[in-house]
């Protein structure tokens, strides 16, 4: 064991907004397959209340989606004042750890499923989504507007229920993402063409959660730094995103990368689980369709610790406020290379979930690294109830 670590920025306290927090790590915003029936479950409050425990400040609740038509699975939640009573109990047992609790809200647009939601999906523009075999349908005006007002209905809710910071999901080609990606919006209208139009939405769900919660209430936002693929969102126009969401009222910018419909793996790397994720699936035509195809249509992105870093580095130097770097953080000294670089906090994903006692025990000393293997199997445990590290101890 080595000497605890007193020197490093990381384990000091840090703020966003109003919050102050405890260290600079927070729990990333992994989806958790714990919300069956769209409901808060006993295993979801004490999976965060364990990530609380271990030494995080602070903790992500992912995903909900801010309406029931935003739902790509049915054990996700959506927010409504019926699950009010289990948020609180769940910010509560954080609290109780010394954590605070954030919430990601979001919506799936395109990729939400019809047999889920009951209906065609909607998204920017009319698109096949391979990742279910649907089209889904172009949004109305009056559909964005709406929408805005389900981000922030949902985020009045999520402070209501003990949140102490909500996390607006525009990455990772969710709906804000798809109006953001010229790869899937095609719209001839005030939202689609230039840079500009396609901000609208987005910029205004930030703008209006923002005015809903007060100047002080930490609102983080993911974005992404690259789609991943040809006619993606790029850098350079990641860039000019990221000033927007400060202008609109952003607390805090996490820059990722990804599309979950087209370039899953992007945001992760490492082993792509084919054959787990096929063994997990209920259904037998998807079960089949992984199986066979899965090789093909899920690409393999090699692994290396901070993968992010330099696209990161870009954002955080064209805004003001604190960016948290995420992407590949797996050892102390990857860790204050971060934090050498300018970035006020970390998001901590496989880490975490590999080891919930990651962060005590690196202030330690005794862990200097995590020993993640990047194999990527908790994400098929996510459809087998609950994400889970399968080889720890």
């Amino acid at each position: 064991m080595t000497q605890p670590i007193t020197a490093n920025k990381a384990l000091t306290p840090g703020s966003i907004g109003d919050l102050q927090l405890r260290n600079r790590f927070i729990r990333a915003g992994c989806f958790e397959g714990m919300s069956q029936g769209g409901r808060v479950t006993p295993d979801l409050i004490e999976h965060h209340r364990r990530v609380a425990a271990g030494g995080a400040a602070m903790t992500t609740v992912a995903y909900c989606s801010v309406s029931f038509d935003g739902r790509a699975f049915d054990h996700e939640l959506w927010m409504r004042q019926e699950i009010l009573p289990g948020l609180r109990d769940l910010t509560d047992a954080v609290h109780r750890e010394g954590a605070a609790a954030s919430i990601q809200l979001s919506h799936c647009g395109f990729f939400a499923s019809p047999q889920v939601i009951g209906r065609r999906p909607l998204g920017a523009s009319r698109k096949l989504c391979l990742y279910r075999l649907s089209y889904c349908e172009e949004m109305t005006e009056s559909q964005i507007e709406a929408k805005i007002e389900d981000f922030v209905r949902a985020a009045r809710l999520a402070r209501e229920a003990g949140f102490d910071a909500v996390e607006i999901h525009a990455g990772h080609g969710y709906l804000l993402s798809q109006f953001l990606s010229p790869w899937t919006n095609h719209r001839r209208d005030r939202d689609g063409g230039s840079l500009e139009n396609r901000m609208r939405f987005p910029a205004a769900v930030v703008a209006g959660v923002r005015q809903a919660l007060g100047p002080g209430f930490p609102i983080l936002v993911k974005m992404n730094q690259r789609d991943g693929m040809r006619g993606g969102l790029e850098l350079d126009e990641a860039v000019l995103i990221a000033r927007r969401f400060e202008q609109e009222g952003a607390s805090l910018l996490v820059p990722s990368c990804g599309f979950t419909a087209k370039t899953p793996l992007y945001m992760m790397r490492g082993r792509v689980p084919t054959w787990e994720m096929a063994r997990n699936q209920g259904n037998l035509l998807a079960r089949l369709g992984l199986i066979l195809f899965g090789r093909f249509m899920v690409q393999t992105y090699p692994f290396q610790a901070l993968f992010l870093l330099d696209g990161a580095i870009r954002i955080r130097q064209a805004v003001t406020i604190p960016v948290a770097y995420i992407g590949g953080v797996l050892s102390l000294a990857g860790i204050e290379r971060v934090m050498k670089a300018g970035f006020e906090f970390t998001q901590v994903g496989r880490a975490i979930v590999r080891d919930p006692d990651f962060v005590r025990r690196l202030q330690s000393g005794a862990l200097e690294a995590s020993d993640c293997d990047h194999c990527n199997r908790c994400i098929a445990t996510m459809e087998a109830g609950g994400v889970t590290c399968v080889t720890y101890p």
